[in-house]
């Protein structure tokens, strides 16, 4: 049973008082007690329907990966227009721009909600979208671009769901800083660059996830398998490592691993 203390943050985001009044508050951002631990992370396909309180996370390429929900929902992080040959159109869709493989400028108009983690330059942007079953929300860092530094020009997205608490850091480029760390709250999922060079180098890749502290950690954006293993290797002496060839794996809350996780899984696009 967690113990849960909300706490309000108080951000310049723009937001009137009374919109802040109609959102669903965020369960992520909380000092939460011991977690139960897990036995096993679940092997999972594209089609396979899901248990109810899971989540099915693949990964389709680079820092892309769809997010499914037992109801239903699905939400596809780093969208760059396509996700392979199938058809297929899910609800929401999340971009960065750093570099093109992370966005696209034309995503398909059927997508019903598509999320930039970027506004007008250097003011950045502000989602919390609540579906009900997945709320989404953002917390922006800066990004290196020509100019020297764009504020806010990246989201670390948030998506809650099932009770976990799922981070993707798109394309970090700093570390966050304490505010950011509060706006964040909780991840018990984070997928995190490991290249080591575009994105953060992987010292300070490595102090972010110890400070995260989430129970399942899931390396994307490498470029080698080289790339990988310097970041396996680092980590290793706090992670366990788990490497089966799948490209899905499906969480639960109650399933978490009692011991922090890495879990590789290998890019595959949809089919």
């Amino acid at each position: 049973m967690f113990r849960i203390v909300l706490c309000v943050l108080l951000l310049a985001t723009g937001a009137t008082a009374t919109a802040a009044q109609d959102r669903r508050p965020s369960h992520c951002i909380a000092l939460a007690g011991a977690i139960p631990g897990a036995q096993y992370l679940h092997r999972a396909s594209f089609r396979d329907p899901l248990p109810d309180h899971t989540v099915r996370i693949s990964y389709i390429a680079h820092a892309s990966f769809l997010i499914q929900t037992a109801g239903g929902l699905s939400a596809v992080t780093d969208y760059t227009g396509f996700l392979g040959n199938v058809e297929f159109t899910p609800d929401v869709v999340t971009m960065n721009h750093a570099h093109a493989t992370h966005w696209t400028a034309d995503p398909d108009p059927s997508i019903p909600h598509v999320l930039s983690g970027w506004g007008p330059y250097g003011e950045g942007v502000d989602h919390h979208l609540d579906l009900g079953e997945m709320l989404i929300r953002n917390v922006p860092t800066d990004i290196r671009s020509f100019g020297g530094v764009e504020k806010d020009g990246n989201s670390i997205f948030v998506f809650e769901v099932a009770g976990l608490c799922i981070g993707h850091l798109g394309h970090l480029h700093h570390e966050p800083d304490a505010a950011q760390y509060a706006a964040l709250g909780r991840l018990d999922v984070v997928m995190a660059a490991v290249d080591g060079g575009m994105t953060l180098d992987l010292p300070s890749m490595m102090r972010v996830l110890r400070r995260l502290r989430s129970s399942v950690v899931i390396p994307m954006h490498w470029f080698s398998g080289m790339t990988l293993q310097r970041f396996l290797d680092g980590m290793s002496d706090d992670y366990a490592v788990v490497d089966d060839g799948q490209s899905a794996i499906t969480v639960s809350l109650r399933d978490l691993p009692r011991r922090p996780t890495i879990v590789v899984l290998r890019p595959r696009y949809l089919r």
